[in-house]
């Protein structure tokens, strides 16, 4: 009954996205010739004959891009990306049939430019007033699915913790079947444990069931084939949830290449666009800082010229991006024999090898302007993880788990962890579970709030020394 159901839905959904298809082709072109036609009007017909080959090529494209399948766990992006990539691949496809047989008409490219645009709208709004009426639906107890969950431990727990965040999807849990007697971090005290997961074919048999969730735990892996087993030929779904909570560390996802899924259990926030679109931000909004701050910053070399000896900046080691170092630019603020006898360490309070001008650069942090210099010149960003000289990175990942984690993005004269109080000599723990909740998290937007939040709160602080 399920798959008659699914069935019927597909069809119905099909022959709307085709009525609708038609809808933007003759809609198309009566946008382009009701305005400019200085060579005439063309005769409807020849465009009317082309309504055969692109509903049949439209259908085709869309059943490529799997846009009826069940999608209660997708979302409305994906779905609109695969939509625009089946238009895309029909427009080229309608193209190459006008050229090979339609040679004696000549079509409107306008026409076509606007029929593309108009499918993708068009189809894209109508499968989202769609999916919303479902989801209302939903949401009030109608068209609801009926799952369990097999598994153990947090993996079950977050399972449930999803899908009652999410009722509109309309996935109602029976139960869990795990081989502790409790259910295992699990959110609502109503579920309930229907039994071990050796057990699972007799509840598939006695139970109305549409979805299994598997969700091992990693050292449980060895038992999935069993599981599969179990279910055999039952006409159920089944979702596999990977534990990767135990073994992710950066950003994890799944990206599928070639028709293989690849889970990523580590990965940079900026690639592709992202790293365009922060690089341009760090040239624009660092260009504008370093042209402002020009005058402050010649002011300041003279004032270090004029009252000790030694050069006016200093190029210090610190290390960047996937751990490559990098020669940081500072005003220098301490004598030129400042580590002969001390090595690096980090300045205290009261630090005797700071000069007179250098103590008041660090209390306004006037010393890292020269880091624009590093922005321009890409080895540094206008936010990020501070960066650490190699030798004392070295002390540090050995104490810190996680701490070269940071290393995945650029080091920022700004950043997360700075903004809330860690920066200097505070607690590195701290620090660094700022610094991956910044990597975690990173957006343009986000950027744009800690360079605010900076100008806002101030660049005088009490750990600035």
């Amino acid at each position: 009954m399920l798959k008659a159901h699914s069935k019927l839905f597909e069809h119905l959904t099909l022959a709307g996205d085709l009525t609708l298809i038609a809808a933007c082709w003759v809609l198309a072109y009566i946008i382009r010739f009701s305005f400019d036609a200085p060579l005439g009007i063309p005769p409807f017909s020849g465009y009317a004959l082309q309504l055969l080959p692109i509903l049949v090529v439209w259908g085709i494209a869309f059943h490529a891009f799997d846009l009826y399948r069940p999608h209660r766990l997708g979302s409305y992006l994906s779905e609109w990306l695969d939509i625009a990539r089946a238009s895309t691949l029909g427009v080229l496809v309608l193209v190459a049939i006008m050229t090979f047989f339609f040679r004696s008409y000549e079509f409107s490219r306008l026409v076509i430019g606007i029929f593309w645009a108009l499918s993708i709208v068009a189809v894209s709004l109508s499968r989202a007033v769609f999916r919303e009426v479902l989801r209302f639906a939903r949401r009030r107890g109608y068209n609801q699915r009926y799952a369990v969950i097999v598994g153990g431990g947090e993996l079950i727990g977050e399972v449930l913790r999803v899908l009652r965040h999410r009722p509109d999807a309309g996935i109602q849990v029976l139960g869990v079947l795990c081989d502790k007697p409790d259910v295992p971090d699990a959110p609502d005290a109503d579920v309930r444990r229907l039994g071990g997961i050796d057990e699972l074919r007799w509840v598939l048999s006695t139970r109305t069931v549409d979805i299994v969730f598997i969700a091992l735990p990693n050292h449980d892996y060895p038992r999935l084939a069993d599981v599969l087993d179990a279910i055999d030929d039952e006409p159920v779904a089944i979702h596999l949830v990977p534990d990767v909570l135990s073994v992710a560390s950066l950003r994890s996802g799944i990206e599928e290449f070639e028709g293989v899924p690849f889970i990523h259990l580590r990965e940079s926030p900026l690639y592709g666009w992202n790293r365009v679109l922060k690089r341009l931000f760090d040239l624009v909004v660092g260009g504008m800082a370093l042209v402002a701050a020009l005058p402050l910053m010649l002011s300041v070399a003279a004032l270090i010229k004029l009252t000790s000896a030694g050069p006016v900046l200093y190029a210090q080691e610190r290390m960047g991006l996937d751990g490559r170092p990098f020669r940081m630019l500072k005003f220098r603020t301490m004598r030129v024999d400042a580590e002969d006898k001390t090595g690096p360490v980090w300045a205290r309070p009261h630090d005797p090898r700071t000069t007179w001008v250098g103590a008041i650069l660090r209390r306004w942090s006037l010393d890292e302007l020269p880091q624009l210099i590093n922005v321009l010149g890409g080895a540094m960003s206008l936010v990020g993880p501070r960066p650490e000289r190699p030798e004392l990175v070295q002390q540090f990942r050995s104490r810190i788990p996680g701490y070269m984690l940071r290393h995945k993005v650029k080091a920022g004269i700004t950043g997360w962890a700075q903004i809330n109080g860690w920066r200097g000599n505070t607690s590195l723990e701290k620090r660094i579970e700022y610094d991956l909740y910044y990597i975690e998290r990173w957006s343009l937007v986000f950027d744009v709030k800690i360079l605010v939040q900076t100008v806002w709160k101030g660049i005088r602080h009490a750990n600035a020394y």
